[in-house]
């Protein structure tokens, strides 16, 4: 076994070197010497490096404190701020139970900075789309995080944040896709290329891409809203510019009396023609050859028009003359078809202003038919009722009308009917006279009444109804009379022929003679079996056509309101009747 090399034993194979090289003491010290110096040089570089070591080790312990102290408030944790440190062992020692601890906040930290770059990213993103500067499934730039700063409390701060811009998107994205419904309704109304309007706005609004992908900036929302204001806009001027061109359709199709089939080859046109914005639902409804179609439409009725002028302005003066003749007003119709005709042919005025014009016209002369109709029907009752008096009165003075002649029996009828309608009067039942007067007296308060309201006369196919009724009354005052008159003359014809029946010589009348036969005094050779000549009975619809009208024996007494009385011969009228007016001619009863 080898002996072990120490420095002593060295030291004494040194000695031996010298002893027998023969090395004074001198050199001999000096070479202990230098022995001594390198080995302290030797030490001091040990020692150097130790002490180097311990304060690297310190200074990592110092460093780990540090980091310890950081981690903990970054990541904010509380309970690990109690860590055991061993303060009273070595260096090594409190290393060695400092660093499963920074291990353990390094890899939390590390862990925490990644949950911070996924929230980070994700409200970048979103803000990116919202703003416009990223699109939709573009990947932005991994985020700055902030290392002092990883605290729960701060990652929730994100999470919220990003919540609500998620909620944001997801209000973006249902207000674009509304928006976007709206815009393909429109189109489709309106008649347009979806595809293409919506595609101007953002090429991600396309129906091919996904709800996700799609836009949801402030400048494509912008667009959407001004792309929806300019559509409904261009709805309600086309729906008006429709309804506008409906109404005239209905106009010239009213004007011409167009057939219901030629109408209803434009129902599409004319079925919105009440309706609002909203409720114009229909795909093409508002199309613009739609339009172009009906305003085609419309110049081609239009042209039309003018050919059919004179019709239609005729026809609509007929209309106009019977409203007229209805309520019994005379107009000079020949004078109205000759303004007519020299508009139209002079082409001064538009044939929808003389249609207008002769509707207005129209529309005043129902308002004064309107406004007469009540005295009128009152004429009516008193007319009929004057008839059927002196259509009785003439039947009862007839001494065939029991005979069975041809047509006796409808004779017959006809007096039943006449008793009926007069038993059927109110109150004046059996007192005819009564009924027609006090009808006479109310027609004439009704008719002061209008006059005095329009400050105009009450004229009556051409008469004033006044007169006719102050004519009527004085009139029949003279028939009563005369009736007295004729009955006191009856009464002294039969006592005369009562004295001619017990005459001085006993002498009888034979009662073959007849009673006829003895020409009565003061009777007409020309007149009837009661003295009346019934061709010169006075009546007011007998002047209605412009004569003195006579009636033949009482069966002719159809009055004919349609024609024209003048105010000249109601005068003559009235003078003929007071020249024949005797003792014998009774008046007559009707108006």
């Amino acid at each position: 076994m080898a002996a072990e090399i120490t420095c002593g034993s060295l030291l004494q194979k040194l000695q031996l070197v010298w002893d027998e090289v023969g090395e004074s003491d001198e050199d001999r010290d000096k070479v202990l010497y230098q022995l001594d110096q390198e080995c302290l040089d030797v030490y001091k570089r040990k020692v150097d490096q130790a002490t180097n070591s311990r304060d690297l080790l310190i200074q990592a312990l110092d460093d780990s404190k540090i980091e310890l102290a950081r981690l903990l408030s970054a990541l904010g944790e509380k309970a690990i701020a109690r860590t055991p440190e061993k303060t009273s062992g070595t260096i090594k020692q409190q290393l060695a139970a400092i660093a499963p601890t920074l291990e353990k906040l390094n890899k939390q930290k590390n862990e925490r900075v990644r949950e911070f770059i996924n929230v980070q990213s994700q409200i970048d993103q979103i803000c990116g789309e919202i703003a416009g500067t990223t699109e939709v499934g573009e990947k932005v730039a991994t985020p700055q995080v902030n290392e002092d700063d990883l605290t729960l409390e701060r990652l929730e701060e994100f999470r919220s944040q990003l919540q609500e811009l998620e909620k944001e998107k997801s209000n973006r994205l249902e207000k674009v896709l509304d928006y976007v419904n709206m815009v393909h309704d429109l189109c489709t109304v309106l008649g347009m290329d979806f595809l293409s309007t919506v595609t101007e706005v953002h090429p991600s609004l396309d129906d091919s891409i996904g709800d996700n992908c799609k836009s949801i900036s402030n400048d494509t929302l912008s667009k959407l809203d001004k792309t929806v204001a300019t559509l409904n806009e261009d709805k309600k001027l086309r729906l008006s510019k429709l309804q506008e061109l409906a109404g005239q359709l209905y106009d010239l199709w009213d004007l011409m009396d167009a057939p219901m089939q030629e109408r209803s080859m434009f129902d599409h046109v004319t079925c919105n023609r009440s309706a609002s914005v909203d409720k114009v639902t229909a795909p093409g409804a508002l199309a613009l050859d739609l339009i172009e179609q009906a305003e085609v439409e419309v110049q081609r009725l239009d042209q039309l028009k003018y050919s059919k002028m004179k019709e239609i302005a005729f026809k609509k003066q007929t209309e106009l003359e019977d409203i007229y003749a209805g309520a019994h007003i005379v107009i000079d119709t020949a004078a109205a078809h000759k303004k007519i005709l020299a508009l139209i042919e002079a082409g001064n005025i538009e044939p929808s202003e003389l249609i207008a014009d002769m509707d207005g016209e129209i529309s005043k002369a129902k308002e004064e038919a309107l406004s007469r109709k009540e005295i009128l029907d009152k004429v009516e009752r008193w007319m009929s009722a004057c008839e059927e008096e002196s259509w009785l009165e003439d039947y009862n003075r007839d001494d065939n009308r029991y005979n069975s002649s041809r047509g006796a029996h409808l004779n017959l009828k006809r007096a039943e009917k006449a008793r009926i309608l007069v038993n059927k009067i109110p109150v004046f039942a059996n007192v005819m006279n009564g009924f027609i007067l006090a009808l006479v007296e109310t027609l004439v308060a009704k008719t002061r009444a209008w006059e005095e309201s329009r400050g105009m006369s009450f004229m009556y196919d051409g008469v004033p109804l006044l007169a006719m009724l102050d004519e009527y009354v004085m009139l029949r005052q003279e028939r009563e009379e005369d009736k007295k008159r004729m009955r006191e003359q009856k009464r002294y014809i039969e006592q005369q022929l009562n004295t001619d029946h017990e005459g001085p010589f006993g002498s009888r009348v034979s009662p073959n003679r007849p009673a006829s036969a003895k020409k009565v005094p003061g009777a007409k050779s020309n007149g009837s079996a009661n003295g009346t000549p019934p061709n010169r009975r006075l009546s007011v619809s007998g002047q209605q056509n412009g004569s003195h009208g006579a009636r033949s024996g009482g069966k002719d007494g159809k009055r004919d309101a349609a024609k024209t009385a003048s105010p000249g011969n109601v005068a003559t009228a009235k003078e003929d009747a007071s020249s024949h007016i005797s003792g014998t001619d009774p008046v007559p009863s009707t108006p």
